[in-house]
């Protein structure tokens, strides 16, 4: 896929970024070198490949137990909260 300049405007209008003239013939050939690498790795044949837990042969994750290690503060936070009803935050309603 290659991009073209309006297609750098586009995306830098909807990033909210504000690119100079200068700056958006180099960001044509960058994007434009990113997307072909992708579409590299898209025609990659990974048919029979399994999925991998970690990248090297016969290593695990290791992994810490799954324990709380906090206490529930749940009452004292909603203690400075303007409204709670039910154990829940009332907000005020914005859509009508």
């Amino acid at each position: 896929m290659s991009l073209n300049r309006s297609d750098i405007e586009n995306i830098a209008h909807l990033a909210r970024l504000s690119l100079r003239e200068d700056e958006v013939a180099g960001y044509v050939e960058t994007l434009g070198n990113i997307l072909a690498m992708v579409g590299q790795l898209d025609r990659a044949e990974t048919g029979g490949i399994e999925p991998m837990a970690h990248p090297l042969a016969g290593l695990t994750q290791r992994l810490r137990v799954d324990e709380a290690t906090e206490n529930d503060r749940h009452a004292l936070y909603q203690q400075n909260a303007p409204q709670v009803e039910s154990g829940l935050y009332v907000v005020p309603k914005v859509i009508e």
